[in-house]
């Protein structure tokens, strides 16, 4: 399982998001679980067809992840994943 945390700035939309462990091997499928438990959740971080939205970065183990279009980034037991929604406008 991988560990799951999120920037707070996605409490506005979601609540009762808090860390958690996710059974997943790849960024997609990580999407995917979360969504399972955080309906909607998934298509408000990424689409279908283009990947992580503008604003959203996740980490594996404190490196950006490389393949923000087909999220097949490999994870792996122990991983901790960090998803960050970054504020725009200025």
């Amino acid at each position: 399982m991988v560990k799951v945390e999120f920037t707070s700035l996605l409490l506005r939309f979601f609540p009762d998001l808090v860390p958690m462990e996710v059974e997943a091997t790849t960024v997609k499928e990580l999407l995917s679980e979360l969504d399972k438990t955080h309906e909607g959740l998934s298509a408000y971080l990424a689409q279908e067809n283009t990947g992580l939205r503008q604003h959203v970065n996740i980490f594996i183990n404190g490196n950006m992840i490389k393949d923000r279009i087909k999220l097949s980034d490999q994870l792996a037991t122990n991983d901790t994943i960090n998803i960050i929604q970054a504020l725009s406008g200025g």
